[in-house]
């Protein structure tokens, strides 16, 4: 196992807590928050986190594997960069989350959910992300990428969910999600508790939600699949050239969401459904109570179903494909 996996899998902060090399100055903030701080100006801060839900491993063995390439001087540091594993308890357990999602509790959202480790920690990656780009200078451009893998396979392995934005998203910030691999994109047309939300919201930040392939434990994994991303990140880092893109992302808007309230909830979909499976107009999708959700445009295609959420939580995203540009 990699020796910063090692690190970050014991309870506590252990280790140095800070040093440099001869191009970069690092520094643990907290368990599991790491500020690498280049030598020479620079102009763009990237927040890079993963490991929110903790069975999610791939990306963070990806996120361990670029920064200790960055510690050992393999490669220059380009970025301020705050490098983020969101959920060290939930990884030493191999767990989604122990009490609660804590990719539904940012923006404040943690205040309304009982006290535990899940809503403590969101309040603390919300102060993270705070000092982090106010310690940067007015001019920086600001990226956040948050990497996960889905529960479920889908038609479109690598894909990313941009969080609702009333301004546009940065070109170079588009440009660079086929460089790294996303087969698709879906655009959010409302506000949400995601991490990528609450950077994007408070802090105008570019931000995604990254979804590589499927959730798997450590150990498990096959990274040659995603090797385009982690090729297109260690170009970010380094400010040199991206992968070339070999083909523009299909891309998606959600027009409803299925939540679950109670027991009574159905979802009438297979276990095995994939991510981005179509649905014709008029199908019924699911139920609870006197309440029905139906396809409504021509064809739907649905995203995360998971009927076993929580009640007042998300059970599925239904979307749209929009006309390419």
């Amino acid at each position: 196992m990699q020796p910063l996996l090692q690190t970050l899998l014991q309870p506590g902060m252990v280790g140095d807590p800070c040093g440099e090399t001869a191009t970069l100055q690092w520094q643990w903030r907290e368990e599991g928050i790491l500020e690498l701080e280049p030598r020479r100006p620079v102009s763009q801060s990237l927040v890079l986190s993963c490991g929110i839900h903790g069975n999610e491993t791939a990306p963070v063995e990806m996120v361990a594997a670029l920064v200790e390439a960055l510690l050992r001087g393999d490669a220059p540091l380009r970025v301020r960069l705050l490098v983020v594993f969101g959920n060290p308890a939930a990884l030493r357990a191999g767990k989604r989350y122990l009490h609660d999602d804590m990719n539904r509790l940012f923006g404040g959202r943690w205040q309304r959910c009982r006290d535990g480790i899940e809503s403590r920690r969101a309040w603390q990656l919300e102060q993270a992300l705070e000092r982090f780009y106010q310690a940067g200078h007015a001019e920086e451009t600001r990226w956040h990428l948050d990497l996960h893998t889905a529960i479920r396979g889908s038609h479109h392995p690598r894909f990313g969910v941009l969080p609702f934005s009333s301004q546009p998203f940065p070109t170079a910030f588009i440009d660079w999600l086929p460089a790294a691999g996303m087969e698709a994109l879906v655009y959010h047309r409302a506000p949400g508790g995601t991490f990528s939300h609450f950077s994007r919201a408070q802090f105008a930040a570019a931000s995604c939600t990254l979804e590589l392939g499927k959730a798997l434990p450590f150990g498990a994994n096959d990274l040659a699949q995603f090797r385009s991303t982690a090729q297109a990140l260690a170009a970010l880092l380094s400010a040199t050239p991206l992968p070339a893109i070999t083909a523009r992302p299909k891309r998606y808007s959600v027009t409803q969401q299925i939540t679950r309230n109670s027991e009574q909830f159905m979802l009438h979909m297979r276990a095995d459904t994939l991510n981005f499976t179509a649905f014709e107009q008029g199908t019924l999708l699911a139920e609870e109570g006197d309440q029905r959700y139906y396809v409504q445009q021509p064809r739907e295609y649905v995203l995360f179903p998971n009927p076993g959420v929580a009640p007042g939580l998300r059970a599925g995203l239904m979307l749209v494909e929009e006309p390419a540009e």
